[in-house]
């Protein structure tokens, strides 16, 4: 685009490296990504009868699935925490993670249509998705402070909130991070091989598993133990439910673990996304 004194006021330049990255370009756009915001949240319950109610049915009936077949059938100890809440707790964050991870993780395949037409930084599309994920997070965790009054007014329930509920910020912004990371990283891995994205959809399910969302980190011992508290995940549920419940301990180290994991495989997502961005049309 050239102004009338003949000065350009945009320039468009090939990525020719790893870490030519611009963020500041990113910035000039952030009106792009309000969009692709709005864009995300509006297409997901157009046409739908209860619309935007789904954000609290989903958790909710997961919840209760959960209640019956794990402690009602199953009998796994919540600690001494209500069943409900103890379940909604880990959800409420584990869908969070889940859902930025999958949706991040089909940027390229999922918008090829709009990548092959006119540019703009390719990073605006899944750090719209992390953002708009965190406003149906920002709902839930209304639905789950709601159920919580509820139960400790009339049912007596366990809560016990303290200082480490600071932290919650925190908490949030890691899952963002890390589910941001994997998944632009996977994103630019199935542009080449697609067979990454349905593993995907079973490792994501066999990742829960492995985090303590239905059962407390003090059911398991042994290796298993050790095992599960090397998911980076762990720590964030644990400490989440600690600074409602008081439950478990606060896991300083443990946090100091999912920090470095979740900057380091941002930053290694950034490279392959970014290595990716220029070429990914010829194997779309």
């Amino acid at each position: 685009m050239k102004s009338s004194d003949d000065s350009w006021t945009e320039i468009i330049k090939p990525k020719r490296g790893w870490l030519d990255i611009n963020l500041q370009e990113i910035w000039r756009y952030r009106d792009l990504i309000i969009l692709f915001v709005r864009r995300d949240f509006v297409s997901i319950y157009k046409q739908t009868i209860l619309g935007p109610l789904w954000l609290f049915i989903q958790p909710l009936f997961t919840t209760f699935i959960f209640y019956f077949v794990f402690n009602q059938i199953a009998k796994i100890s919540t600690e001494g925490v209500d069943p409900i809440l103890f379940y909604l707790s880990g959800i409420t964050l584990w869908n969070y993670f889940s859902d930025c991870f999958s949706k991040t993780s089909n940027t390229f395949v999922a918008n090829a249509s709009i990548f092959g037409k006119v540019y703009f930084p390719r990073l605006t599309t899944p750090i719209s998705i992390v953002i708009s994920n965190l406003i149906k997070l920002g709902i839930q965790v209304i639905l789950f402070v709601m159920i919580a009054f509820y139960q400790v007014t009339f049912n007596n329930a366990l809560i016990n909130i303290n200082s480490s509920i600071l932290m919650l910020p925190l908490l949030i912004l890691l899952m963002a991070i890390m589910g941001l990371g994997m998944g632009i990283l996977f994103s630019a891995l199935t542009t080449k091989y697609r067979d990454l994205s349905f593993l995907l959809t079973f490792g994501i399910q066999l990742l829960m598993y492995a985090t303590p969302i239905i059962y407390p980190l003090s059911f398991t011992s042994g290796k298993l133990h050790q095992v599960l508290s090397y998911n980076p995940i762990t720590p964030i549920i644990e400490n989440f439910r600690y600074s409602f419940f008081g439950i478990g301990t606060f896991d300083l180290v443990g946090l100091i673990y999912s920090t470095i994991f979740s900057i380091s495989v941002l930053f290694i997502g950034i490279l392959f996304f970014n290595k990716v961005e220029n070429k990914f049309m010829d194997t779309v």
